[in-house]
């Protein structure tokens, strides 16, 4: 129970930095999220609401990366563990309370996707100023990746490129 307030209380600390970014004209660009092994960072303009993981109904026949179906806000969303996706369809194996941590991010109305990205861990919000250096998505990387940031401590961050993922064949094809 306390992982469910710590989260609400993130997502409340959030919504209010969001609300003054809008107020204030401060210049915020992405959602910082843990997947995996890996730091990614969602567009906030693409990026739609953030919940905690709830009860998700499994779908028959369906890849190892799609976790199922579940209600939000009275509206059902597919559930797309990001990290396994990422990772070419192998399934994860995680702890209870590893999966009580975990969030699910939805994409943004204006892509009429209802999908939500199962991450790991919210990191926060990021700017540009967050970042030391910035490189193109290596050579041979799947077509949603945007460019590759630095932070100033050092640590790597991939940028998903919704609309792309969005609009990826093999991410619409939940059949195995």
């Amino acid at each position: 129970m306390a992982n469910r307030e710590a989260l609400r209380e993130l997502q409340t600390r959030l919504a209010s930095r969001l609300q003054a970014a809008r107020t204030e004209g401060v210049s915020i660009s992405w959602l910082a999220v843990k997947a995996g092994e890996s730091n990614y960072l969602f567009p906030l303009a693409l990026s739609g609401e953030i919940f905690p993981l709830a009860t998700v109904q499994v779908v028959p026949y369906s890849r190892p990366w799609f976790l199922g179906v579940v209600n939000l806000r009275g509206g059902l969303y597919g559930v797309v563990d990001l990290a396994s996706f990422v990772g070419e369809g192998l399934a994860r194996h995680r702890s209870e309370q590893a999966l009580s941590e975990s969030s699910l991010v939805t994409f943004n109305a204006a892509l009429e996707v209802n999908c939500a990205l199962m991450v790991d861990s919210l990191s926060g919000l990021r700017n540009r100023e967050a970042f030391s250096s910035v490189e193109p998505a290596p050579d041979g990387s799947p077509v949603y990746f945007g460019n590759r940031y630095r932070d100033l401590g050092g640590t790597d961050w991939q940028e998903i490129n919704l609309r792309s993922l969005s609009q990826f064949s093999q991410f619409l094809s939940i059949s195995a």
